[in-house]
């Protein structure tokens, strides 16, 4: 979707030059997208919330980037239970409306604004 509108991704698993077991290379490579990119997006999903990388991810794009250029992602699962909500009273989110439409909200606000005025 963020392709679509033109956004320059940068995704960890999708690095083909990643090592095959985590280590110091692993860690320069992500510090790398992270410091290259303009925003950081956390997609909050089970696995993504339970890994041991994603926080330090969060943490090291907290040090490097204006607050206002993290933004988190919160899903719900088949089950009804929901990802992400211990970083939406830090970070921006990003939620859908009913219209299918993306809108952001800034940190711990009930309204969206469109995510055209980013």
């Amino acid at each position: 979707m963020l392709k679509d509108q033109g956004w320059n991704l940068y995704i960890d698993w999708q690095d083909h030059e990643m090592p095959p077991t985590p280590n110091r290379e692993t860690a320069c490579r992500i510090q790398l997208g992270i410091g290259a990119s303009d925003w950081f997006l956390f997609l909050a999903t089970e696995s993504s919330t339970a890994s041991r990388w994603c926080p330090w991810e969060i943490g090291f794009a907290d040090g490097r980037k204006d607050v206002n250029r993290i933004v988190v992602i919160p899903t719900v699962d088949d089950r009804g239970r929901h990802y992400g909500n211990e970083y939406l009273q830090l970070y921006r989110h990003v939620e859908p409306t009913a219209l299918g439409r993306l809108q952001f909200f800034e940190p711990g606000a009930i309204l969206g604004k469109a995510l055209g005025s980013l």
